[in-house]
């Protein structure tokens, strides 16, 4: 008679921890080179709450080895030198990132009326609002796209999309 196989931590926590590994690894590549088609960004954000649960069951699992390794000296440098890298990249030294930029620039498009976002584009604000209305958004020169957003209940980057990559 064949017993059942027990569904332990070590069962799910380490097909978790390898293959969500694979994933941030594959998207952070594809991020580092500013190949972000699609959800890859939301991709690698969201799913590595999965890396942290796998990898605290893997932790768990293998805790008097990860306890043993980090009473050598290759271990503890290994902590300290991470450690040091990510209180270093908390500051920027003066440099503005494209991430820091994300959320203002954002914003301020938004905010801002069609007429404006028009410039941006180089369109004109009535061909602006006439491709708005061919995706069901009745607008006009001198609102915004978050008043659109509240007004549609859609969400403001999926209108900032029909402004800025349809056409």
């Amino acid at each position: 008679m064949k017993t059942r196989k027990r569904f332990g931590l070590r069962t799910w926590s380490t097909p978790l921890t390898i293959g969500s590994f694979l994933l941030m690894t594959i998207t952070g590549v594809l991020m580092f080179f500013d190949v972000v088609p699609g959800y890859i960004s939301f991709a690698h954000e969201w799913f590595s709450w999965f890396f942290l649960i796998g990898t605290g069951g893997h932790i768990a699992v293998n805790f008097r080895p990860l306890t043993k390794h980090l009473r050598s000296s290759w271990g503890q440098a290994s902590v300290a030198i991470f450690s040091l890298v990510l209180v270093i990249s908390t500051f920027s030294f003066g440099h503005i990132t494209a991430p820091q930029l994300k959320w203002p620039i954002s914003n301020a498009l938004v905010q801002a009326p069609l007429s404006a976002l028009a410039e941006v584009t180089r369109t004109d604000s009535g061909k602006l609002v006439a491709k708005l209305d061919e995706h069901g958004v009745t607008a006009t020169p001198e609102q915004s796209i978050k008043s659109l957003a509240e007004k549609y209940g859609m969400d403001e980057f999926h209108i900032l999309g029909l402004v800025f990559l349809r056409e």
